[in-house]
């Protein structure tokens, strides 16, 4: 059974050896550095990590690498950074911490003392975007929120980077869809543009000028007090992304498994965001329209990605018609693994779960990472339904010994289902 067979068993919950992701998707992903040390530690060629996203500093996971760690999973992105800028003719630069990284040609940065400021689009006579402090390890937004005139406010300006797909872009998607399909490996795509409210993208650094409301504790807020100007700015997004989705489907078929519609977190680390009522009635529409598309239309899963205690979300996204949760944060309140198996385990696939980022993985012993990958393993994977990954990216400082200890036991577990 090859990678590709794997997760199309799991993402129709049945039964086989579990698949693995990492680093196929901005969620699913590995920081730069660990790359690096993944790569020492495997013999592979020494060589500058290529970064996949500038925003959080993920590095690419190249195909001797993607052997090494068992990867099943494949990623095709949008050939734009968060900041704009395309993602190509590749350059040397130093990171603060001192790794020495390639990063597209278009990615800009100033520096003022340790800290160092990039660039929408690359342009540097635009106000910086995005801050990397010289202690930190990945780019942080930065708000460019003009005053905000509530009697001129218009929808369009909060629309700005959403327009109909190019023919370039269509030649794009077929290409590397093509070149992943040849991997053997599943392929998960993310073609933009259905992202509805998602905080990394609502202060719109890849603009040079950005208008609207982008700065993001006023767009929370508006989800309460400008409800009808949200649901004017989703409507015309959604229907711009479908648009285009027509226009992908036809040059890329189902070439994909899995697509990414939406990073949008409705979870803290022990509550939610919003009431599920606000859910329904504000997103719900949106979120059934495009996956209803997609469900008439092509084989595509969609993947919904969100942090934190979501369960009392989690029968709203199977109404709303997602196949796919990501990251599973089992830490957060009210997200109990065998719970969310037992009850929403027959409809929603399970991405993630298997380890947590945030404790476990960092800061505990490679014991009990393998203990807790194992139990994740037993849960998740019963009756299928279940796509290995850590609970969201792997960070910086991640002891390498934990790492492996991860990959060892799903490689123990997996060779016990062949």
């Amino acid at each position: 059974m090859n990678s590709k067979e794997k997760l199309i068993k799991a993402l129709n919950h049945e039964v086989s050896p579990v698949p693995v992701d990492f680093g196929a998707s901005a969620v699913t992903g590995i920081h730069c550095s660990i790359v690096a040390e993944l790569r020492d530690y495997f013999g592979l060629e020494k060589r500058p990590v290529e970064i996949c996203d500038p925003y959080q500093m993920l590095g690419r996971i190249e195909p001797d690498l993607l052997d090494a760690l068992g990867v099943d999973v494949v990623s095709v992105n949008s050939k734009y950074s968060l900041f704009g800028f395309p993602m190509e003719n590749f350059k040397e630069w130093k990171t603060p911490w001192g790794q020495l990284v390639l990063v597209p040609e278009m990615f800009k940065t100033t520096q003022n003392g340790d800290d160092f400021y990039i660039y929408p689009e690359g342009d540097l006579s635009a106000s910086p975007s995005g801050h990397l402090p010289g202690s930190g390890y990945y780019f942080d937004t930065i708000i460019r929120q003009a005053p905000i005139d509530d009697d001129h406010l218009n929808p369009l300006d909060n629309l700005e980077e959403y327009s109909g797909i190019t023919a370039n872009d269509l030649e794009y998607y077929r290409v590397v869809c093509t070149k992943a399909a040849k991997t053997g490996k599943g392929v998960i795509a993310n073609f933009g543009g259905t992202a509805l409210g998602d905080v990394a993208l609502v202060p719109a650094p890849g603009l040079k000028n950005p208008k609207g409301i982008r700065d993001i504790t006023e767009w929370y807020m508006s989800t309460i007090m400008r409800q009808d100007y949200v649901h004017e700015v989703f409507t015309k997004q959604v229907d711009i992304a479908l648009e285009n989705f027509k226009k992908i489907f036809k040059a890329v078929g189902n070439t994909p498994d899995a697509v990414f519609i939406c990073g949008t977190d409705f979870g803290t680390q022990t509550s939610q965001f919003c009431s599920v009522d606000t859910f329904d009635t504000l997103y719900m529409p949106y979120y059934k329209k495009i996956n209803n598309w997609i469900h008439e239309n092509t084989t595509w899963k969609t993947f919904k990605h969100s942090c934190g205690a979501v369960e009392p979300f989690m029968s709203h996204f199977i109404e709303a018609g997602f196949d796919i949760i990501n990251p599973v944060q089992c830490s957060a309140t009210g997200m109990d693994p065998q719970h969310l198996k037992n009850t929403y385990g027959k409809e929603l696939v399970f991405w993630g779960a298997g380890a947590d980022t945030q404790k476990t993985l960092p800061f505990e012993s490679p014991d009990s990472v393998a203990a807790e990958v194992k139990r994740r393993l037993e849960i998740f994977s019963e009756n299928g339904g279940y796509v290995f990954n850590a609970i969201h990216n792997i960070q910086a400082h991640t002891p390498l010994k934990n790492i492996i200890a991860m990959l060892d036991t799903v490689k123990t577990f997996n060779s016990n289902r062949i």
